[in-house]
């Protein structure tokens, strides 16, 4: 990875691209250290370290935003309402016909399904600034809570918020049209990158203290971040790969087809989304005690309960949950049927399986199995920091999602840099 960066360096066209997605990454940061205004950050630092030190909604959203959302500061909600409304969007597409329509009109209809989404992701930014409002303002972190300054402070605050998200927004579509990979993913790697120091201070911190347990465990942690990246780098390269033999066409002189070849299927072909509408799902309850408190003893205290981050059934429900939300993801990205049909066109086929129906059950099976096979994987690296935190007391800041859109990002830019050098240094004909 470090050779291609190197390489792609010494082409102008793409140093002037990496520069700039380093230009956007910089705005990015610095916007995330600008406060909002009538905010108490003592309170709130205290507030967050209280609340939001299990790993629960609140840590989730500190994650996408790369830290910010815990110091409340312009870009608190990052990339958060963007990745949700993406998430109803393409939902809503298999379910509304004119959102259906415009996904099969090509460019055009993505742009205007683009539109519909950044409208979206601000009635959802909007909503959510509110939201946080509110909790901040029972947490004692709102200067004013009186009189017309309350509401001047109220439409202030969820003005800095809102608008933090919108920019978040245009600075992912300035990558994307002027800079290196996908601006979202770019900004959402940066924002976790920026919390590593603090990750390898903290455990440096536990080695400056002299007790043995705690110096074997931050080793044991280092050796399992190690083999964590290896595992999460060799399932995303690894592909199940089809046979393909088209059949041999002779047409006038010249004799078409005849050649074998593969269809590779990704088993980690859904990324993170799983883990992400898994999150988003058992934040609901911890949502729903912003604005309900629950009474001891009672049935809601209760039900709060069971979806607290150190309670068993989270993390099984969780893990379900995972494996539910990929096989869902992953029939909406693959059509067997309509493999099966492109293949029976081009006078293709899979050796020893009938063209058609036979073909299209047979892509389903072999789906099936490796669709589990990615599910079980991202159980494991989501679960993972929830059973180490119940067995070591101790909250991991560098967690298996954080580390597998890190790895994921860097994978899918460094192949962006690779196809757009190869389209710059391709052999000609005579060579």
């Amino acid at each position: 990875m470090i050779e291609t960066f190197r390489n792609a360096w010494r082409v102008p066209e793409l140093r002037k691209k990496l520069l700039f997605t380093f230009f956007i990454i910089i705005i990015y940061r610095v916007g995330g250290t600008v406060p909002v205004p009538y905010l108490d950050s003592v309170a709130l630092s205290a507030w967050f370290e209280q609340s939001a030190s299990s790993g629960d909604f609140f840590s989730y959203l500190n994650v996408l935003s790369g830290g910010n959302f815990s110091k409340a500061t312009l870009l608190a909600l990052s990339v958060s309402p963007y990745i949700n409304a993406q998430i109803i969007i393409q939902l809503l597409t298999y379910a509304l016909p004119p959102l259906e329509r415009l996904q099969k009109e090509g460019p055009e209809g993505r742009k205007k399904l683009n539109k519909i989404t950044k409208y979206a992701s601000l009635a959802i930014a909007i909503f959510q600034a509110w939201a946080y409002y509110l909790t901040m303002k029972k947490a004692g972190a709102v200067v004013y809570t009186d009189g017309f300054s309350k509401i001047f402070a109220e439409i202030v605050i969820i003005a800095c918020f809102t608008a933090g998200a919108s920019l978040t927004i245009w600075l992912g579509d300035e990558i994307n049209e002027k800079g290196i990979g996908n601006g979202i993913s770019m900004l959402l790697f940066a924002g976790i990158i920026a919390r590593g120091p603090s990750a390898v201070l903290s455990l440096f911190s536990l080695m400056k203290t002299g007790d043995a347990r705690k110096i074997i465990l931050v080793i044991f942690i280092l050796i399992v971040f190690v083999l964590m990246i290896g595992f999460i780098i060799f399932m995303n390269e690894a592909e199940r790969r089809i046979p393909i033999q088209y059949a041999k066409r002779v047409v006038g002189r010249k004799q078409y087809g005849g050649q074998n070849t593969f269809i590779p299927v990704k088993i980690a072909m859904s990324g993170v989304m799983p883990i992400i509408f898994a999150m988003a799902f058992m934040s609901l309850p911890s949502t729903l005690k912003m604005f309900i408190e629950p009474k001891s003893g009672s049935f809601y205290d209760h039900f709060l309960h069971w979806f607290e981050y150190t309670h068993p059934f989270y993390a099984c429900l969780y893990f379900v949950l995972i494996i539910g939300f990929n096989y869902f993801y992953v029939s909406m990205q693959y059509n067997p049927l309509e493999i099966a049909n492109n293949l029976r066109q081009n006078n293709g086929g899979i050796p020893g399986i009938r063209p058609g129906r036979p073909t299209s059950d047979y892509l389903k099976k072999v789906l099936s199995k490796i669709t589990l096979v990615g599910a079980v994987f991202l159980g494991i690296i989501a679960i993972f920091p929830i059973i180490f935190s119940s067995i070591a007391k101790m909250n991991i800041a560098m967690g298996g999602t954080s580390i597998l859109i890190v790895v994921s990002v860097a994978l899918e830019t460094a192949r962006t840099m690779e196809s757009q050098m190869m389209m710059r240094h391709h052999k000609g004909f005579l060579e």
